[in-house]
């Protein structure tokens, strides 16, 4: 992804700028610029090497009219253009009733069908953008399903105008069906369905171009990007030649039930490699062991002497807690601390299940983090997983709010919910974190960021970058995702924290 904004908006969002703009004297012709903006793209990233025949797909709103400007710009240019118009002059907008003349008028024939027996080099998806909702409903069906599938039969490179046909622009679901493209190039601001659950499989590049307008002395975002520029706004500092190891803090971490005690020693040497001065397990097993001779740093310690130590900074509850009745003592007694919380895995589950441990989480004075995958989100807020899914901006600002906490939202594209209201999705990360104990380590990153001082937002926003990027270079050195075990990802996690931090 290149040149953008780290500000997300939503559809709504979007249409209401679209709307100011509309208002101000001399608006700006936003269709003609995006139109041109699309044909360029195409020129310079698809149309290349002696590529000169391409396919243009105009939907009948204003994604239409955008191909209808980047169709006559490209024919202009003496590239080979056929274009297929999906719906009906009469129901197009003002402006894009006015790109499809234009079109006409420069020469441009319209189909209806795509032409047999011709052969293309390159493809524009214009067929829906960020309209679909309001022109199809909720699924795309009939000719429009067939349409999209026969695109994606074509196997040639596609550029998607605004978003790709089929693609929610809120959610990221995909509606039946969806154009794969290679490169998507969106106008105004970024759509949350580009960066979060379906969506990075099916965009591609994503190129902004925010048509010469100032979008954010038009509207305050609510959501925001998690990249590498933020991140390293987030660091904490670099350590002084004074310190010691009571400087960074101290984590208590409670779970390790028979036979899931890796889970709690996986958090904990996450928690250590990012930089927690000392590190405390407090193991529920009754035949715990006393000593992790892989990381024999780790202070392991039965669970009921956690609540003894008067130096910890904080705590992560749910690493291999379990589900019985002493997980669920020992959990009610973490919530009813001050410290910051860390709350994952089973903690979460329980407070799903028990509705007086929902009540103390809700009243709790200190800061709390959640960290639940789709499946215990929709346990934590009552629903099923498809329906956390659908809307997953809408299931993690539920969960902050329902239980007073900042929580993230994992999957592709994870999505931090954070105080006033703000959102952030993940950029960095990738399918080798779909193995066993990943969660429990950035349970841990965490938990160690907030050890040395970090704010519950920071610690939470960094840790989730974090987590992400160090699978990604374990992804470049590894050569692909397959085979990424969760032990690994601390070690690349520190190096990466200490090379921002130096570089910073």
């Amino acid at each position: 992804m290149r040149n953008y904004s780290t500000a997300i908006y939503t559809t709504a969002e979007i249409r209401g700028i679209e709307q100011l703009v509309a208002t101000l004297p001399n608006p700006p012709a936003l269709m003609e610029k995006a139109g041109l903006a699309a044909a360029e793209e195409a020129r310079d990233r698809l149309l290349i090497h002696g590529r000169i025949r391409v396919l243009v797909l105009a939907g009948p709103g204003n994604n239409g009219g955008d191909a209808f400007a980047a169709a006559r710009h490209l024919q202009g240019w003496w590239f080979k253009v056929t274009l297929v118009f999906t719906g009906e002059r009469s129901t197009l907008s003002s402006d894009a009733r006015h790109m499809l003349d234009a079109w006409v008028a420069s020469g441009g024939k319209i189909y209806t069908e795509i032409p047999e027996n011709e052969k293309w080099d390159a493809v524009i998806d214009g067929l829906f953008g960020i309209g679909l909702d309001r022109h199809e409903g909720r699924e795309l069906e009939g000719g429009y399903l067939a349409l999209v599938n026969a695109v994606n039969r074509m196997n040639l490179p596609v550029l998607a105008i605004d978003i790709p046909s089929g693609l929610g622009s809120d959610s990221g679901l995909v509606r039946g069906a969806a154009i794969r493209a290679v490169v998507t190039v969106t106008f105004i601001g970024l759509k949350p369905g580009l960066v979060t659950h379906q969506g990075p499989e099916y965009c591609g590049e994503i190129c902004l171009h925010d048509l010469d307008l100032n979008t954010l002395s038009l509207k305050e975002p609510g959501s925001w990007m998690i990249d590498q520029i933020l991140a390293q706004k987030l660091l904490p500092p670099p350590r002084l030649a004074s310190s010691h190891k009571g400087t960074y803090g101290s984590i208590g971490i409670i779970g390790g039930s028979p036979g899931m005690m890796g889970a709690a020693l996986l958090a904990g040497a996450a928690a250590l490699k990012l930089g927690a001065g000392r590190v405390y397990l407090g193991l529920i097993a009754g035949n715990a062991l006393g000593v992790d001779t892989a990381q024999p740093e780790l202070m392991l310690r039965p669970v009921h002497e956690m609540f003894k130590l008067d130096q910890l900074s904080c705590l992560v509850v749910g690493p291999g807690l379990g589900m019985q009745a002493d997980a669920c003592f020992w959990l009610s007694s973490a919530l009813e601390s001050t410290l910051p919380l860390v709350l994952d895995a089973d903690a979460l589950n329980l407070i799903a299940t028990h509705s007086r441990i929902a009540t103390l989480l809700r009243e709790r004075k200190g800061p709390s983090i959640l960290t639940p995958h789709p499946a215990e989100a929709a346990r934590l807020l009552n629903t099923d997983t498809p329906t956390i899914q659908n809307d997953r901006m809408a299931a993690a600002a539920n969960l902050a709010k329902s239980f007073n906490c900042r929580t993230v939202l994992k999957g592709s594209g994870s999505i931090c919910a954070v105080s006033g209201g703000k959102r952030y999705i993940n950029t960095s990360g990738n399918p080798g974190l779909s193995s066993a104990g990943t969660g429990d380590v950035l349970s841990g990153i965490i938990g160690a960021l907030l050890a040395q001082g970090l704010s519950s937002d920071n610690a939470l926003l960094l840790a989730v970058y974090l987590h992400g990027a160090a699978a990604d270079m374990l992804l470049k050195q590894q050569g692909g995702p397959v085979g990424m075990t969760a032990s690994e990802i601390p070690h690349a996690a520190r190096y990466l924290l200490n090379q921002w931090i130096h570089d910073s």
